[in-house]
């Protein structure tokens, strides 16, 4: 993806302080990517995402077997600034930028897992994100404000394709639903389970697993405290349980706190967890096994 000569505004230097947005290969160094945003003190420098636009000429991405012609604004998205799976004709255009993940909200894992990303860049978010991108190219001095506008186009941008590739998924939302309820199952006692854990689980995204949920009616939180009421409620009604206290059944399935336990056993079967064990004892006295 070689790009053509520099234009005289890319000659002119940042001042310093600046947010460095130039075309470092149209300077003379660099590795040919625009730095949209500079990593915080701290942060892996390398774990950055690569947005790559398409200015003019003849390029096509290959994914899965298939081909897909690439239009001018079209944006792909990966963790090296060269694609897979990219074809480009000598007379191509393309501009690469670079901006470090903690700005997306988003993991360099999530999208290899995807095999990157492609947005067409006259619909919906890429729309907005290419003309953007275009806009940046384009000035030698764009100010902090503008690089945080295209970071949070961006993230958006991301996380809505994202969201498609894994909805899209072999398996299906349907079939990673059913995956996802087995493992909470299987884990309900587990006091570290939480929506990051479900997630990594699956090598799915915290925000991917709050959408499934979503579309049932439910946040993932409502979902696994019914379940854990639910396996609290059975196991204080069993004859044997009937000498567990109910502290320690609740500590069982994952309640810390046993106040809270209370009060949503209360809300969810409108009686007290002891008065339903106390309950289940009267009900077995007064009809005992044959």
């Amino acid at each position: 993806m070689n790009q053509s000569g520099p234009s005289p505004m890319l000659e002119t230097p940042a001042p310093e302080g600046e947010i460095h947005l130039l075309d470092q290969a149209g300077r003379g160094g660099g590795d040919g990517c625009i730095d949209i945003l500079s990593p915080p003190s701290g942060t892996d420098p390398e774990d950055c995402l690569h947005i790559v636009l398409h200015v003019h000429g003849a390029a096509s991405l290959r994914r899965g077997g298939a081909s897909t012609v690439l239009a001018p604004g079209d944006l792909l998205i990966s963790v090296t600034p060269h694609p897979a799976g990219l074809s480009l004709d000598s007379g191509c255009r393309m501009v690469r930028f670079r901006v470090p993940c903690i700005y997306l909200g988003v993991r360099q894992g999530d999208v290899r897992r995807a095999g990157g990303l492609m947005a067409r860049g006259n619909e919906g978010i890429g729309l907005f994100a290419s003309q953007l991108l275009h806009v940046l190219a384009a000035r030698a001095r764009p100010g902090n404000h503008l690089a945080h506008s295209a970071s949070d186009i961006l993230a958006v941008l991301v996380s809505d394709l994202l969201d498609r590739e894994e909805s899209e998924g072999p398996n299906g939302a349907a079939e990673m639903l059913s995956r996802i309820r087995a493992y909470v199952e299987q884990n309900l006692a587990d006091p570290d389970l939480s929506p990051g854990s479900i997630a990594r689980s699956q090598h799915i995204s915290v925000r991917y697993l709050h959408k499934l949920f979503q579309q049932e009616g439910m946040t993932v939180g409502q979902w696994v405290r019914g379940r854990r009421l639910d396996a609290c409620r059975r196991e204080l009604g069993r004859p044997s349980r009937r000498q567990a206290s109910v502290s320690a059944v609740a500590h069982r399935w994952g309640f810390v706190s046993h106040s809270h336990f209370s009060r949503a056993f209360r809300d969810a079967f409108g009686i007290s967890p002891r008065e339903w064990q106390a309950h289940a004892a009267r009900t077995e006295c007064d009809h005992p096994a044959s």
